[in-house]
């Protein structure tokens, strides 16, 4: 079962094994890339993980708690979609015709929202693509690790992939609005490498610590996944290998293992489709 669910949801033919050792040899070439970044700005003490908490926390990266704080970064990362806008035609012979923004997460609903998602355009064009961003917390949101998220959900990430997909009229109904996993996923994480080779993170060492912090967790993601569901790992090794491995709290750690065990093999189709379009 859990191989079906590997190429269905990752649309692959790698079996468990090679994804977990890919996923080790991937979180400790990520892992030592951070560290010599970290390194040669002055952050030596501590683990990779205890060092970018460090960073997590320094008030330069903060937005202010307050709704001009929170104003403020919705206004920076829909600045930065714009670059990307501006700078991809040097890259991509085809743009989405629609538009995408930033925009906050509901109060109402925010308590329970994840940190952020894509919505897609609607099919008439009517409404925007838009990447909703939780901000109940604003120390959930330091600086350095916006850019990443904004390119992996808005542009060139889902919104790039999603957005072109509805606009094949010819296709049908169902083909322009079918969900890919690994195709989704694999090509939103791609989306964070495209961004660093047009220059979005030029002169900025910190958002580029960013983008290897979150292609760390997908790393990490392939070695507890295949870990629960192929070598029988246990809940506890699983949340404590997430701990071990990446800067996340242990609560986030709880809640990707509980998404390891309800949804076997989703998680690994970020990096594992990745992988395909690097090759």
């Amino acid at each position: 079962f859990y191989q079906h669910e590997i190429t269905f949801l990752g649309d692959s033919d790698l079996t468990a094994t090679q994804i977990h050792d890919f996923g080790l040899s991937e979180v400790k070439r990520i892992s030592d890339e951070m560290d010599k970044l970290l390194r040669s700005q002055g952050l030596t003490t501590g683990s990779v993980g205890e060092r970018v908490v460090a960073l997590a926390e320094d008030p330069t990266q903060l937005f202010a708690d307050s709704d001009e704080g929170r104003q403020e970064l919705l206004d920076y990362l829909n600045q930065e979609i714009e670059t990307i806008m501006e700078k991809a035609p040097q890259l991509f012979a085809t743009m989405p015709t629609i538009g995408v923004e930033v925009k906050r997460i509901p109060k109402v609903i925010e308590a329970g929202a994840p940190g952020g998602f894509y919505t897609p355009p609607t099919l008439d064009g009517s409404r925007k693509g838009e990447f909703s961003i939780n901000l109940r917390n604003m120390k959930e949101v330091p600086k350095f690790s916006l850019k990443t998220l904004t390119y992996h959900e808005a542009a060139p990430g889902h919104h790039f992939q999603i957005a072109l997909n509805m606009e094949q009229t010819d296709i049908g109904l169902m083909r322009q609005n079918a969900p890919f996993n690994g195709f989704v996923e694999g090509w939103a994480l791609y989306s964070e490498l495209v961004a660093l080779e047009m220059g979005m993170y030029e002169g900025d060492v910190w958002g580029n610590l960013g983008r290897l912090q979150a292609e760390l967790y997908r790393a990490v993601r392939l070695v507890v996944d295949t870990g629960l569901h192929y070598k029988k790992w246990t809940r506890e090794e699983s949340i404590e290998y997430y701990v071990s491995n990446t800067p996340n709290a242990n609560s986030d750690a709880v809640k990707m293992v509980e998404r390891h065990v309800a949804m076997p093999s989703q998680a690994t189709a970020y990096k594992v489709g990745m992988l395909k379009l690097l090759a």
